[in-house]
């Protein structure tokens, strides 16, 4: 039986966010959500052990929140099961032809949609993860065939 917060089956992202020698991050996020709708604001959960959460803490501008498609479940491990610290995941994606540009960003291929995010701002922090807040700059949708949490169990990529 699954923990009650393992009930769920939310959409799967993957956070991009650059260092400031302009090299690129990607991690995989599902504490993610909509709290409001004018100016429209998403807030994210970033854990203090990761290089995402290091790039944001200082002051990084050029963030892209990507909601994954059921294409990219082979990604999750390395994005989400390797820290950026010890793995170069940018070198990782470009050497196996995973990534475009959209908007002068880095993406992945194939995801579902994106959003280009601005006003990062830390609203709260907790034992292991903080609370950051960002208003949605431009968005683009391609698909609906959204990767979900039940998606990642199911392939006993994660519980």
């Amino acid at each position: 039986m699954r923990r009650p917060w393992n009930i769920t089956n939310v959409a799967v992202y993957s956070l991009v966010t650059y260092s400031s020698s302009f090299k690129f991050n990607m991690n995989i996020c599902t504490y993610v959500s909509l709290v409001n709708m004018s100016p429209k604001t998403y807030v994210i959960a970033i854990d203090y052990n990761t290089l995402t959460y290091q790039n944001l803490i200082q002051q990084c501008q050029n963030v892209v929140l990507q909601i994954l498609s059921k294409e990219n479940i082979n990604i999750v491990r390395h994005l989400g099961k390797k820290t950026g610290f010890k793995f170069k995941k940018n070198e990782y994606l470009k050497k196996n032809q995973l990534i475009e540009n959209w908007n002068n960003h880095v993406i992945l291929k194939n995801t579902s949609a994106v959003l280009e995010l601005k006003n990062s701002k830390k609203i709260y922090e907790f034992d292991d993860h903080a609370l950051f807040c960002f208003e949605i700059k431009k968005s683009k949708s391609w698909s609906y065939n959204t990767l979900h949490f039940n998606d990642l169990i199911h392939q006993k990529i994660i519980l």
